[in-house]
Formats: C-alpha cells, sequence, structure tokens
C-alpha cells in the first residue's frame, strides 16, 4: 500500500519535476523527488494519528459521579475538519516558505490541556479556550519576527525544558490510563484500579502492546495500524460500530468562534501564557533537534531559517485557532521523514497533501472508540518521559525543579501549574543555594509571572 501511494504522489508530480527541484533545491540538498515524497509519506504515518485523537480529546465528554454528562461543547466532526485544516495549512507554510522537511499539526499535550483543565476544571468556554489560542499565536509571531525569539529560546534553562516535557509525558499518560479505564477514581487512595477483565481495557492494553512492538521493529505508522486493529476487532464483535468509511465532513461549526469577553482578566492571561510558554519551549526544542539532524546547524551555533520555521509555526497556530483547535506545533516524529532522506520543503507538501487527503474519511475517524486510541496516548507519552534522562541528576538545584514540574502536571491536570511551580521553585533553589548568579532573567521573569498568577488565582 506504501509502494500505490508513492506511486500515486510520483504522477502528481511527474510533469512538474524540474519545477520542483527548482523549488525546493532538491538536488541542491542532496536529495531526490522520490526521496522528499517517501520522506513525506513515512513523517505523515508517524503522525496521522492526530486525525483521530485530536478530534477525540477536544469532544471528549465526561460523565460525573451523579450520571450527568460533562462536555466540552465542542463536535468531533468540526475539530476533525480543524485538526485537518491546521495541519495542512501550517505544513504547508513550513514546506514552501521557510522550505524544511518538518510537518505539523495540533500538539499533544496542550490539547489535553486545552479540554482537561482550560475547560472542564476552569471553566472556561471552547470559544474562550480558542481565544486563548488565538492570543497565544499572535504572541508567538511577535516574538518570532524580534530579537527576543533568540533571547527566549537560548534562556530557558535545559533542566526545566526536560521537566516540563516529561511532565506533559505524565499528563498524558494518566488520561490515557483513564479513557481506556485502567485507572479509575477511588475515594480512599484518589485513584485506583480499573475492572482489568473488562473488553475495553484488554482491547486497549491489546493496542499498546501492537504501538511498542511495531516501532520496536521500525514499522512506519505503528501507532495509526495500533489504533486500526482494535478499532477492526471492536467492530467485528460489536463493541462499537462503524459508521463508514469514506464521506466528507459538513460541521464545520467551531471555525472563528472566538469569544474575548474575559481578555482582561487575570486567570485568561494565565491561560493564553501556559499556551505560549509551551508552545514555544516545545517549537523550540523540536526544531533545534530537527536542525541538528540536517545540518542546518552552522558553526557559530545559529540555526538555519530558524525566523522563518518560529513564524510558520506560530502562524499555524493563529490558522489552527481560527479554524477551531487547540496549538498547531512542529512534529518531532518529521524525524521519521528525515531518517528517510526528506531535506526539503517538498517533504513537507507531501504531509500536507496526504493530510488533506484525510477529509474524506470521516465516518471511519469518527468511528475509532476512545479505548482504541487511550493507548496511543500512553504510548506517546513514553516518548516523552525520554526527557528526563539528560536532566543533570548529580545537581539537586537542577534536577528537583524539574522533577518537580514534571510530577505536578499529571497531579494537578494542569501544565501551567507544573510550569509556574517549576519555575518558582528553580528560582527560589537557586539562589537559597548560593547559586543565584547563575540565574538569568527569563527564569526569573517566570517565577514573578507565576507567583502573580496564584496570588490572583487565590484571591479570585
Amino acid at each position: 500500500s506504501h509502494g500505490r501511494i508513492l506511486g500515486m504522489l510520483e504522477k502528481l508530480s511527474g510533469p512538474s519535476k524540474t519545477g520542483l527541484e527548482k523549488l525546493f533545491g532538491v538536488s541542491k540538498a542532496g536529495s531526490s523527488i522520490r526521496i522528499e515524497l517517501l520522506a513525506g509519506l513515512a513523517t505523515f504515518l508517524t503522525m496521522a494519528y492526530i486525525t483521530v485523537v485530536n478530534p477525540s480529546i477536544l469532544s471528549t465528554v465526561l460523565t460525573l459521579e451523579d450520571g450527568s454528562k460533562l462536555g466540552t461543547g465542542m463536535e468531533f466532526n468540526a475539530v476533525f475538519t480543524a485538526t485537518i485544516i491546521a495541519a495542512v495549512v501550517g505544513t504547508l507554510i513550513m514546506g514552501l516558505w521557510a522550505n524544511w522537511p518538518v510537518a505539523l499539526a495540533p500538539g499533544m499535550g496542550l490539547n489535553a490541556y486545552f479540554t482537561y483543565t482550560v475547560i472542564f476544571a476552569d471553566g472556561y468556554s471552547y470559544q474562550q479556550a480558542l481565544t486563548a489560542v488565538f492570543v497565544a499565536g499572535v504572541v508567538f509571531i511577535i516574538l518570532s519576527v524580534s530579537p527576543a525569539r533568540k533571547y527566549i529560546i537560548n534562556s530557558i534553562p535545559k533542566s526545566m525544558k526536560l521537566g516540563i516535557g516529561a511532565g506533559i509525558g505524565l499528563f498524558l499518560a494518566i488520561i490515557g490510563l483513564s479513557n481506556a479505564g485502567i485507572i479509575v477514581a477511588n475515594e480512599a487512595t484518589l485513584v485506583g484500579l480499573g475492572d482489568v477483565a473488562s473488553l475495553p481495557v484488554l482491547l486497549a492494553g491489546l493496542g499498546f502492546i501492537i504501538m511498542a512492538v511495531l516501532s520496536y521493529r521500525k514499522i512506519p505508522g505503528s501507532i495509526v495500524i495500533g489504533i486500526l486493529v482494535i478499532s477492526i476487532i471492536a467492530w467485528i464483535i460489536g463493541e462499537t460500530e462503524l459508521k463508514g468509511v469514506a464521506g466528507s465532513v459538513n460541521n464545520p461549526s467551531h471555525a472563528f468562534q472566538l469569544d474575548f469577553s474575559v481578555i482582561a482578566t487575570a486567570g485568561f492571561i494565565g491561560v493564553a501564557f501556559a499556551f505560549l510558554f509551551v508552545d514555544f519551549l516545545d517549537t523550540a526544542g523540536t526544531l533545534t533537534s530537527i536542525a541538528n539532524l540536517t545540518g542546518r546547524v552552522g558553526e557559530d551555533g545559529e540555526v538555519e531559517d530558524i525566523d522563518r520555521t518560529l513564524l510558520a509555526d506560530s502562524s499555524a497556530t493563529v490558522v489552527g485557532a481560527l479554524a477551531g483547535t487547540s496549538n498547531t506545533t512542529s512534529y518531532i516524529e518529521s524525524g521519521a521523514g528525515i531518517k528517510e532522506g526528506g531535506r526539503t520543503g517538498l517533504t513537507a507538501v507531501t504531509v500536507a497533501v496526504l493530510f488533506a487527503a484525510c477529509l474524506f474519511l470521516a465516518p471511519l475517524a469518527q468511528s475509532v472508540p476512545a479505548f482504541a486510541t487511550a493507548p496511543a496516548l500512553i504510548f506517546i507519552a513514553t516518548y516523552f518521559l525520554r526527557n528526563i534522562k539528560d536532566i543533570d541528576w548529580n545537581d539537586v538545584s537542577e534536577y528537583v525543579p524539574a522533577a518537580l514540574a514534571a510530577i505536578i502536571m499529571p497531579l494537578t491536570y494542569s501544565i501551567a501549574y507544573g510550569i509556574a511551580i517549576g519555575f518558582v521553585s528553580y528560582v527560589l533553589i537557586k539562589a537559597l543555594s548560593g547559586k543565584g548568579r547563575s540565574l538569568n532573567y527569563a527564569s526569573i521573569g517566570v517565577a514573578v509571572v507565576s507567583v502573580l498568577f496564584f496570588v490572583v488565582k487565590v484571591n479570585s
């Protein structure tokens, strides 16, 4: 099937191969049209899960203790459309303008924060949450075209970047485990083990094993394959209904639904700051890693065209918010395409074309049950947790704040709280340990803003 898809892409590009060579500088980059198309297919397969997982998270409906339902107010189909629009537009900007082999889509972690913290815990409407994403995107654009971007990227302590990444992984894990029914609420111990003999739990466990084994064997699309296998089993045995395969979405109802009514409140500013901060950190880390893989880092340490890539990423967040989804960000899964030899924006454009084709598979996406996507969250969480190995475990003033930030996120269901408490502890521990001179203005500034955030929250 991979060969058929690649053949179709080659036919589409056949008449204009010379034009593509010139537009993307394929030969100059040491690549070829075929390699770039194959790389785009590889990247797409590793991140196609987002077309199902993101709508599932943003359209979550919780069943409360009294049996009542609490939902985000967002419709699966509408978020499905918004997810693809954000991925297509953002990836096209990255490919055509920045000429990087990087794909973009709504980011994992921030979509969970959007749903479980901003809407369910803090009580904002999805329109207000989208507005916070939009504001964060606009500020991100401003930072991307200003000298501040370089200072901020270089000033955030490495340990805090790693700790925040690990915390996002733990946050995704607890959501995935809960959606699968593996962990449940328990009055005595807060959380407990669910019914491990139930069919959804068993299928979720099988899905996780499939993803891990296929990933180990380096089979592209391991997450997508795992989701599809569990879904097919569920359809066959009647655990869930297959609503169809092909068909377009006729409900893009969340587009341009922004609500600026609470924009001047401290709580809203805190939410927007969390979206901005995590998105900026995630993007900076991803693009830096990809720059190293593709040889785009100069002898002076400067990353080639970093201004264009950051601007492409931030613009995609604005587009995504207007379309109706949480923050859009650069995907580290782009590394799959780079391993296949992708070196130019043609790889990204290929990914965009494949994402656009998904618009006609809406019924299939809507038929995927929560226990099929839950193992994807857990599996992705394990990837995020790899960050902790690079923390300096010989320096208490480095690893304690980083670990604290990671622990706080899942236990409070809030990425923002983890960032805030982590930075406050980082600055205080450094200062009181006689290492105050190692602190920079960026860290101190984040800590001060975090304290003000908590002061306002306590008094509100």
